[in-house]
Order: structure tokens, then C-alpha cells, then sequence
């Protein structure tokens, strides 16, 4: 990241944007190579999900060579579609807004490493959408500006340089 993206003039006073992996906080204004950036990660993590469905299919061929049984062959199959549809809805829901139960997600940690595919897809198509997360620190941080805006704009100053009212 360079130093003229980080700088508190384009970004301004107060609160600062939370940084977002791969774009830092070009996402608030859209500069550096944002669009490009958005592009590559969503061809990126497209391509790593068809990588993955090789691997998943050859891991497959493996178990129709060692001649493990139908049911077998069939539950890995669904249990790999069911983790990954799984891991591809808590994924996007991440991007929109923050979980109400930490700890309920990081029980799921392992289910969407399962269903990593998922996920990748996830990514990818959030990619052609925004920046992944973009619209939830968007909300955040705007909500802070106003905090922020609304705090300085109620001060006066010095309250002891004030004039005092007269009295009749």
C-alpha cells in the first residue's frame, strides 16, 4: 500500500476506514487500481474453485479405484455439496453484516473449511458485485463520520471564554 493511499487528507479527520484484505482502504474512495483489483481477486478465486473441483474429483476417482462402495462414494458427494452450500451462504452473509453470535461462527469454522469451495464462489461473485465486506464497512463507517460529525458540531469551544447572559 502506498503512502498516498493512506493519507489523512484523502481520508480526512476522525474516524479512520478498517482496512479490507487486498484493497487496504482504496475502497472508500475507489482509487488504486480498485476495479482491476476486484477483477483479479474474482478471476482468481473463480479459478481456484474449478482447481479445487479437479482435486475434489481426482480425491473421488480415488475412492471409485479403492472400490470403497456406492454409499460411500454417494455420501462424500453430498456431504462435500451440502458443507460447501453452507460455507458459500455464511460467507456472503459475512460481507453484509456483522454475526450476531461470534462464537456460533467460529463453530462453523471447520464445517466451511469442508465446504471450501463454497466459499471461494462466494468471493468470487461478491467480487463482481464490490469490494468482499465493502457495503458493511461502508455502513460502519459512515456511521461513524456522522458520530463523528455530529460530536464536533455540538461543541462551542471553550466554555470558560463564554459570555455569560445578562440578567434583568
Amino acid at each position: 500500500m502506498s503512502d498516498e493511499e493512506q493519507t489523512p487528507s484523502k481520508i480526512g479527520s476522525g474516524p479512520r476506514p478498517e482496512e479490507i484484505r487486498f484493497f487496504g482502504t482504496t475502497w472508500v474512495d475507489h482509487s488504486g487500481n480498485y476495479a482491476l483489483r476486484r477483477a483479479g481477486l474474482a478471476a482468481g478465486s473463480l479459478a481456484a474453485a474449478v482447481a479445487a473441483c479437479f482435486v475434489l474429483r481426482f480425491a473421488y476417482e480415488g475412492l471409485q479405484i479403492a472400490d470403497v462402495g456406492g454409499i460411500v462414494n454417494l455420501l462424500v458427494v453430498i456431504m462435500f455439496a451440502i458443507c460447501s452450500a453452507i460455507a458459500f451462504r455464511k460467507t456472503w452473509e459475512g460481507f453484509v453484516r456483522r454475526p450476531a453470535d461470534p462464537a456460533r461462527e467460529e463453530s462453523l469454522r471447520s464445517l466451511k473449511m469442508i465446504g471450501f469451495i463454497g466459499s471461494l464462489l462466494a468471493y468470487g461473485a461478491r467480487c463482481f458485485v464490490e469490494a468482499p465486506g465493502e457495503k458493511l464497512h461502508r455502513a460502519e463507517y459512515e456511521t461513524a463520520v456522522a458520530q463523528y460529525e455530529k460530536r464536533r458540531s455540538t461543541r462551542t469551544g471553550n466554555p470558560a471564554t463564554r459570555k455569560k447572559p445578562k440578567r434583568k
